[in-house]
């Protein structure tokens, strides 16, 4: 069994152990990435270990851009299912969880993973927000198509002949067309933009301990009414709503991915009381945890969990 093998077995036993995996890139564990790191391939380079079904994970130091140049398929994304046909583009932030089945006769995509350590200056040269996952399916008649096909093309290339200084300038031109093909690009200054980074990775390591915006507010050096302002600009939300949000995402990863109990993950995400638990995920979700799991996992049997809708 070569090691690309023996990493699919552990993914599905580390599934089974009741977590999602994260990896390197995928199939390969986990491990320190240098500064600056930056990896380019396409998908099928992967064929023999994932068959066009790339199952849960995510990877907690970098993030990744993934452009289907052909073929059509599903991606979820967290909680959500999303049919697309190529050409699509996925911007996935470091800690997502994420996923897609394709068929791999027919379907390929240049995959770009830039270290978390790499994307803010090359975000800067950008229109597209790096704190939340984007895709975009559809508009296939829009100009952008063949600019960011191009840049994504000649990305790779200058990757596999080691040509490492172009890289970061035509990963900001590749980020640019998908924020235009996405309509989320931003004018003007964006404010707050490193607080509002700086915050997320924040929550990311300590919405478990139930810290309060106060400890958040202390730990970043700033003050309420800056860090309410950058989460807002960013995020669109206050900084409570966003911390939890982050709160359900966990918990709605652990009820779909996992077999654990809901007492479990109640503990696994901060919560003391389970019933709290329960209340808070009924008042953001609109039904307790235990129901709410049952029907993702009957929509899941019945392919009724698909967004009809052709951009995200």
């Amino acid at each position: 069994m070569d090691r690309m093998a023996k990493s699919l077995v552990l993914f599905s036993a580390a599934l089974m152990a009741h977590q999602v995996p994260s990896f390197f890139v995928y199939g390969e564990p986990d491990r320190p990435i240098d500064l600056g790191f930056l990896h380019v391939e396409t998908v099928m380079e992967r064929r023999s270990l994932h068959s066009g079904r790339v199952s849960a994970h995510k990877h907690d130091r970098m993030a990744q851009i993934t452009f289907w140049s052909r073929g059509r398929g599903e991606y979820f994304i967290e909680d959500r299912r999303l049919d697309f046909i190529a050409p699509a583009v996925s911007f996935i932030p470091s800690g997502v969880v994420h996923g897609f089945t394709v068929a791999p006769d027919e379907s390929d995509a240049v995959v770009a993973s830039i270290a978390d350590s790499a994307l803010p200056p090359i975000a800067a040269l950008s229109a597209l927000p790096i704190e939340e996952p984007l895709m975009v399916r559809g508009q296939a008649e829009s100009r952008f198509w063949p600019s960011l096909a191009a840049t994504m093309q000649r990305l790779l290339e200058e990757y596999q002949l080691g040509q490492g200084a172009p890289l970061a300038a035509l990963l900001a031109v590749a980020m640019n067309d998908i924020a235009l093909l996405g309509r989320t690009g931003r004018t003007g200054e964006r404010e707050g933009h490193d607080l509002a980074f700086a915050f997320r990775r924040l929550v990311d390591r300590h919405f478990r301990d139930a810290w309060p915006v106060e400890r958040y507010v202390a730990a970043l050096g700033t003050t309420p009414h800056l860090l309410a302002r950058a989460c807002g600009t960013s995020h669109g939300l206050s900084v409570k709503a966003f911390i939890d949000r982050r709160r359900l995402i966990e918990a709605k990863r652990l009820l779909v991915f996992t077999i654990r109990s809901v007492e479990d993950v109640a503990y696994e995400i901060g919560f003391r009381d389970p019933a709290y638990f329960s209340r808070f995920f009924r008042k953001h979700v609109g039904e307790p945890p235990g129901q709410w799991r049952a029907g993702q996992v009957q929509s899941s049997h019945l392919g009724a969990a698909k967004e009809p809708s052709p951009t995200v």
